[in-house]
């Protein structure tokens, strides 16, 4: 099943009441205006030969009359209850959709979240969905009314008119629209991808030079950074333009299309009433039919511009709704401590380890530290101690609960009480209290935070994620980089206030600095581990 289907599925499984109702109505919308012209057409010649012949007294102008003002009300009617069962069904789906697409990512594996943090990747998922909104409104409803108008117009104008007008008219309009589909849709493909990743530049790029105006203005770069949102920009317009030409093509094949059938239809339905086989007002009929049938062809055209886009977000979005279960909690059962025996960890699933043959037990109440160069595993080995990726071969022992401070721990808005109480919802004000002194932040707790944690330098940031991590009281604590950001003095007091807090936990740093290493009461050097094994 292709990514598209997929969200076409959902769509109709979460909403298939209001698809209905929609769907209906849509139909009514065009039968009712196909109706309304073609009756219009008929009526006119009809009135006007009966004039001619001098038939005007005994012509029925009422009942024709009474048709048309009927399919005005109607399609009126049907239209305005259209929009709002679409796009009320739309919105619902798509209310659901965003939910459904959280709790995916919340029960993804480690490797993917972290693969999709960040505002850029949230920009991403927003524009995704947001993109999914006109699939009904603008592809499905459309193509699907004109399916059943070509099948009414078949039907009506086999009876009424001719079989072969009627078959011209419904096959040539249809198969118009659907090989115009066909074609925009993989033209569009590229275009459309394209804009959209550069208006989710042009946003990252705008959204980047607005926070950082101060420091660009400091460093005096203000300028070139304005030089690369403009530039941005004109990318973004060509891309935009680019997709634009494609939705602009399309509407000139569904005219040519249109025009095809119009001429076709007025060949075919001429010869026939030149031949008296129809007469004049019939014929008038099917060609207006004709003209309403290419005018409810148009309204693919919007669909047919997204259409790549579409895909492409439905490509990126199906993945993530997949189902899955909940990650397993780490296995809490073994003895007080932690025990690493004979451990292979890898950074991601599928690549060789960057840690094997580790043997390391920590006690309760002891501190050590994992020392190494850049990219030999600290963080990979932490990871998989916390139960966020599992090891390639070995196994983990754990006793007690575990606490883990990572490399970019992320905060929230709101105050410093109500971040401490996201992770220990009972705590008291004077423990709330007590564990920022012990990471000597002297801030009150009614402090505000605003988005992301605005309002903390680095290093107080780096203290509240790491007070958020102690309140909790955890049995065993992994730390990477926690005094990342702090002078030597501080750092040191910071240490020795986790300490204070948790003097029975089992502590494991990625030590990347000489503090941390000498706060430890055990190092263990990767590199050597390495070379050991």
């Amino acid at each position: 099943m292709t990514p598209l289907l997929t969200i076409a599925t959902l769509f109709w499984r979460d909403q298939r009441r209001a698809i209905l109702r929609g769907f209906a109505l849509s139909a009514a919308v065009a039968l009712s205006g196909i109706m309304l012209l073609a009756l219009s057409g008929w009526f006119i010649l009809a009135a006007g030969m009966a004039g001619l012949a001098g038939l005007g007294t005994v012509f029925d102008v009422f009942r024709p009359s009474a048709g048309i003002r009927f399919l005005a009300i109607a399609r009126t009617g049907s239209r305005y209850g259209e929009r709002l069962a679409t796009h009320d069904a739309t919105l619902k789906v798509l209310a659901g959709l965003r939910v459904r697409l959280l709790d995916g990512l919340s029960r993804a594996d480690f490797t993917l979240q972290s693969r999709l943090r960040g505002g850029q990747a949230l920009n991403r998922l927003t524009a995704d969905v947001d993109a999914l909104d006109g699939l009904a409104i603008r592809l499905v409803f459309p193509l699907l009314a004109l399916l059943i108008a070509a099948l009414a117009v078949l039907t009506g104008l086999w009876l009424l008119v001719a079989p072969s007008v009627a078959l011209w008219v419904a096959g040539a309009t249809f198969s118009g629209a659907v090989a115009v589909l066909a074609w925009a849709g993989k033209a569009a493909f590229g275009p459309s991808t394209e804009a959209e990743a550069r208006r989710q530049a042009l946003r990252s790029a705008t959204v980047d030079h607005l926070r950082g105006r101060d420091w660009l203005a400091v460093a005096g770069r203000l300028t070139a950074a304005r030089e690369t949102v403009l530039s941005q920009d004109r990318r973004a317009r060509a891309a935009a333009l680019a997709q634009a030409r494609i939705e602009h093509r399309a509407t000139a094949a569904l005219q040519a299309a249109g025009a095809m059938t119009l001429a076709g239809t007025l060949w075919l339905a001429g010869r026939l009433a030149m031949q008296a086989q129809i007469t004049a007002p019939q014929a008038a009929l099917a060609v207006f039919a004709a003209l309403a049938m290419g005018e409810l062809a148009l309204a693919l055209q919007r669909g047919i511009a997204e259409l790549g886009r579409m895909r492409g977000a439905a490509a990126r979005i199906a993945p993530l709704l997949e189902p899955r279960s909940a990650p397993a909690a780490p296995d809490v059962s073994g003895p007080a401590g932690l025990a690493l025996t004979c451990l292979a960890v890898a950074a991601a699933p599928g690549l060789p380890p960057v840690v094997t043959g580790l043997d390391l037990s920590v006690a309760p109440g002891e501190t050590v530290a994992l020392k190494g160069v850049s990219g030999r595993g600290k963080t990979s080995l932490l990871n998989a101690v916390a139960g966020l990726v599992p090891p390639v071969q070995g196994e983990i022992r754990r006793g007690g609960t575990i606490g883990y401070l990572t490399q970019r721990p992320a905060l929230v808005a709101g105050s410093l009480r109500d971040t401490l109480r996201m992770a220990a919802p009972a705590a008291s004000e004077t423990d709330l209290r007590a564990v920022l002194d012990c990471c000597r932040l002297d801030l009150p707790l009614d402090h505000v935070l605003g988005e992301g944690g605005a309002g903390l330098s680095g290093g107080q940031a780096r203290r509240l994620a790491l007070a958020r991590v102690l309140i909790q009281r955890p049995g065993i604590l992994l730390l990477d980089e926690p005094t990342e950001g702090l002078d030597a003095r501080t750092a040191a007091r910071v240490l020795h206030g986790i300490r204070d807090w948790l003097p029975d936990a089992a502590i494991l740093i990625a030590a990347h600095r000489l503090a941390e290493i000498r706060f430890a009461g055990r190092t263990l050097d990767l590199d050597l581990q390495d070379s050991a094994a």
